[in-house]
């Protein structure tokens, strides 16, 4: 285990630095000059191309793009994501004041997912054919074919603006004032968590159906054993399986996934900094963001082949 441990470590890494390359390259190749967000419509009139050039010796955009790969990876490794060619602030620190919002949206919306939509796709398999059944299947259907951004707008206007039950916009932290933080993300993490429970409960159900038809199922209930045993002791490992790897998707999407929520709902985090930075043609901040959602989403595939280990011995 320790050596397909390590061996997968590896990979990652090396995944990362493709994935590193790959960035770059993108944020690069895009169009237009973030030079030119400096400047008013007066000052691309006046300024002259010597001054120009000479911002982008500043910024450090007129170098060799080889070299200013290796300057960003020098940074990366020393915890240095540079600094932000519109606001000219250390990347870092826009980072560490957005991903906690992200995370803890994201991570309340994922828990979800588990605690409500695994349960409920039991309980589909189990009741099959039934009122509930049908019921289940249907929220599951009608929860992937809502647009989230649709989803959230509704809920605004309904709970927000109609009955002014919750706010219907920012974050506050949960340190300075629990209650308010509560009700603040009570509307988005029920539309960021919608998606993840339906797939879910529909994933569940039919990972469930397949396995309960296995011989081996067969012969638990011809022994006598109560459902519950053989429904969670017997059928639910093994029909776990399918469901990790979608669950494991779902923890990749928490910091990608949160850019219509966090649009919508004016949340200052990963996403709508990713979004503020794409328009503006800020590099780094782009650079930066896209960084940290692919290290989520390698350490959430390597949580996924680990936990294959312990569901399945094989």
């Amino acid at each position: 285990m320790t050596t397909y441990i390590i061996r997968r470590v590896l990979q990652m890494l090396l995944v990362l630095l493709i994935v590193t390359i790959i960035v770059f390259l993108m944020v690069r190749l895009l169009p237009g000059d973030p030079i030119l967000m400096f400047l008013s419509r007066t000052d691309v009139e006046e300024i002259t191309f010597e001054q120009v050039e000479r911002m982008r010796q500043d910024l450090g955009l007129d170098r060799p793009m080889v070299v200013q790969y290796f300057d960003w990876m020098l940074g990366i490794v020393q915890g240095d994501l540079g600094i932000s060619i519109i606001h000219r602030g250390e990347v870092a620190d826009d980072v560490i004041r957005r991903l906690p919002i992200t995370l803890h949206i994201g991570g309340l919306a994922f828990i979800l997912g588990i605690v409500v939509g695994i349960p409920l796709g039991v309980i589909s398999a189990v009741r099959r054919g039934t009122w509930l059944d049908s019921l289940l299947t249907f929220l599951g259907n009608l929860g992937l074919t809502i647009p989230a951004f649709w989803l959230g707008i509704l809920l605004i206007y309904l709970f927000g603006l109609r009955l002014d039950w919750l706010p219907i916009f920012g974050y506050t932290s949960p340190f300075k004032d629990f209650w308010l933080n509560t009700k603040e993300i009570i509307l988005p993490v029920f539309v960021l968590a919608t998606s993840p429970i339906a797939t879910s409960v529909r994933l569940t159900r039919s990972s469930m159906l397949e396995v309960m038809r296995q011989d081996y199922i067969r012969t638990a209930w011809a022994k006598g054993l109560q459902e519950q045993r053989v429904i969670i002791g017997h059928a639910l490992k093994n029909g776990l399986l399918p469901v990790v790897t979608l669950k494991g998707m779902s923890l990749a999407a928490i910091v990608g996934g949160s850019v219509v929520i966090e649009t919508v709902f004016s949340i200052p985090g990963m996403g709508r900094l990713a979004v503020e930075a794409l328009f503006s043609q800020d590099y780094p901040v782009v650079q930066a963001t896209l960084l940290v959602g692919g290290i989520v989403t390698l350490m959430a595939n390597l949580i996924v082949d680990l936990s294959y280990g312990w569901l399945d011995p094989r």
